[in-house]
């Protein structure tokens, strides 16, 4: 198991999730951020020395789901609109040619100060998909026709509806 030791062996995108992961943390009620906030939390944080200057095309392109890779994979970060991002969660739309890139740091990669993050991470995924379902009209119907055919095969429910007709 290979641990960081110093800041600056971090890899630029998992300074990226770590950095989105402390601000969705940090700001529960807000669903995304802008790319400036993103810097400026970076450059608070002090995860390097400097802060390096991919950081900043890794926010804009590399670490972007929802864009073509260019070159990097990553499923990082999801654009909710023109300047704004969050994390990307399970479900989220993406790039065809993202299709198996990287989601979020290994454990061993990850500072021990925020070893935490990651299990926090796959909570916030899993209650931002049980609110979707529960916010979602069709979602929501699931289950809801069970008691119409109880007791009856499906064949004998719909000769029953059609009794009468000509």
């Amino acid at each position: 198991m290979v641990t960081v030791s110093s800041p600056a062996q971090v890899k630029v995108a998992d300074e990226v999730w770590i950095i989105a992961a402390l601000l969705h943390k940090e700001n529960p009620d807000r669903s995304d951020f802008s790319m400036e906030e993103i810097m400026d939390r970076a450059r608070r944080e002090k995860l390097t020395d400097l802060l390096r200057p991919g950081f900043y095309v890794h926010v804009i392109q590399h670490c972007v789901a929802n864009r073509a890779p260019n070159p990097g994979r990553y499923r990082i970060l999801y654009e909710t609109s023109s300047g704004r991002r969050r994390l990307f969660r399970h479900g989220d739309t993406y790039h065809p040619e993202r299709e198996g890139g990287k989601l979020a740091p290994s454990k061993e990669d990850m500072p021990p100060r925020f070893g935490k993050l990651l299990e926090w991470y796959l909570d916030w995924c899993s209650q931002a998909v049980r609110k979707a379902a529960d916010q979602d009209p069709l979602l929501r119907l699931r289950g809801s026709g069970r008691r119409l055919w109880a007791g009856e095969h499906a064949d004998d429910y719909v000769r029953r509806l059609r009794e009468g007709w000509e």
